[in-house]
């Protein structure tokens, strides 16, 4: 890994910056492959906040509930005032649409220039919750005349809650099996046909990830004095899981866990440093220790110099925006911490070359191998017992056929 990483690193210095609007740009000659940024999203205004948790509560992926269809709008609605003040400390709405658009079109140049056999290349939005929804993209790969996509999930980490929902989602739309509802004798265009799919479903330990997370911890721990920088305690902070979902086998926190892993080798180990868990949602049994119970356990034992590090995140959002930077943030001060936090991979120069270059490995493969998804993504949780799992795992093997 460390050989590897250095390599990558000095591949680094010679990434040619090209300007343009990769987001948008359309070759008329051919169409665009397309390359699918999903991920969660979030609300870019207040209004959009009660949307988005109702399909948030409605997603069995993320949160299986009991009676589902009933409890969901009800959380959502009383949760909205809490949430929409949350938004409304961070600037009014989630900068995270705005972040994966610019990652994107930092992407799109380098990766056409990287696979020039399969360009133009065009970077799309798809948000499990927020604006633009799934059924949005399609819209805009069918008015591109789009025949070759690639699912690129923006979770380099993979989770059936996160990944995999958005896959699904994926599939049940691009398969028709969603549909939106009819509008008069409108008709109502379903499923996308003619279009050669593949995925890429993880990324947790790509040398390029791994670079970009050690280069912001750097940065971050100048804040501290020369002579004290090893010895702060970097606290990565992951989102949490049910234990029902861990406890199914889903391999969210082994692949967490290795990409923390990965960080500190780069790092040197120089760091004392633990893996902990944030945003648990109501009372049952979550993955843990929360990162406010670790705080407040490092200041008991006396480590009062801390770096939050956001390990499972691309850009920021309420997670980090929220939930780090003003609670724990505002906790770790009056427990006496000194704490900074490394900066989201957001405009980052290695990220964009990174993602750039996993989408480049992966059309290079499936155009050599004929596989359209990973060895991994075939294989279904031991406890999973939703039959549209395996339904998607196969779509997508199959190209999307």
């Amino acid at each position: 890994m460390a050989s590897c990483l250095a390599s990558y690193s000095r591949s680094l210095a010679g990434v040619k910056r090209k300007g343009g609007r990769g987001m948008a740009t359309v070759v008329g000659r051919k169409p665009p492959t397309a390359i699918v940024m999903m991920n969660m999203g979030g609300p870019s205004t207040l209004p959009e906040v009660h949307d988005f948790l109702s399909r948030l509560f409605h997603d069995g992926d993320l949160i299986p509930l009991p009676f589902q269809k009933y409890i969901a709008p009800l959380i959502a609605k009383r949760r909205v005032p809490k949430i929409e003040k949350q938004y409304a400390a961070i600037g009014g709405g989630s900068p995270i649409l705005r972040w994966t658009r610019q990652q994107g079109q930092a992407m799109i140049p380098l990766l056409d220039e990287l696979s020039p056999s399969t360009a133009p290349h065009k970077a799309y939005v798809a948000f499990r919750y927020a604006r633009p929804y799934t059924e949005d993209c399609l819209d805009e790969l069918r008015r591109d005349g789009v025949k070759r996509a690639v699912a690129f999930t923006q979770y380099p980490q993979y989770s059936c809650s996160t990944t995999g929902s958005s896959l699904n989602e994926m599939w049940r739309w691009a398969t028709g099996v969603s549909r939106r509802p009819k509008v008069g004798e409108e008709e109502v265009k379903v499923g996308l046909e003619g279009v050669e799919w593949s995925a890429i479903d993880r990324w947790f330990s790509h040398p390029g990830l791994v670079e970009a997370f050690a280069r912001n911890i750097e940065a971050a721990l100048e804040h501290y004095d020369a002579s004290e920088r090893a010895s702060v305690v970097l606290l990565f902070s992951a989102h949490s899981l049910p234990m029902s979902v861990i406890n199914r086998g889903d391999p969210y926190v082994l692949e967490v866990s290795s990409t923390v892993s990965a960080v500190m080798a780069r790092l040197g180990n120089r760091n004392p440093y633990r893996l902990v868990w944030q945003s648990q949602v109501g009372p049952s049994a979550w993955m843990g220790p929360q990162t406010n119970d670790a705080l407040k356990g490092l200041a008991r034992l006396g480590q009062k110099k801390v770096c939050l590090v956001p390990i499972a995140f691309t850009s920021d959002h309420i997670e980090t925006l929220y939930e780090l930077d003003h609670e724990y943030g505002k906790e770790a001060k009056e427990l006496g911490i000194d704490i900074t936090r490394a900066e989201s991979l957001n405009g980052s120069p290695v990220f964009a070359r990174a993602i750039a270059d996993i989408a480049a490995a992966h059309l290079k493969e499936v155009k050599a191998t004929g596989r359209h998804a990973s060895v991994q993504m075939g294989l279904r949780c031991p406890g999973c017992k939703f039959d549209h799992c395996g339904k998607t795992k196969e779509w997508f093997a199959n190209g999307g056929r």
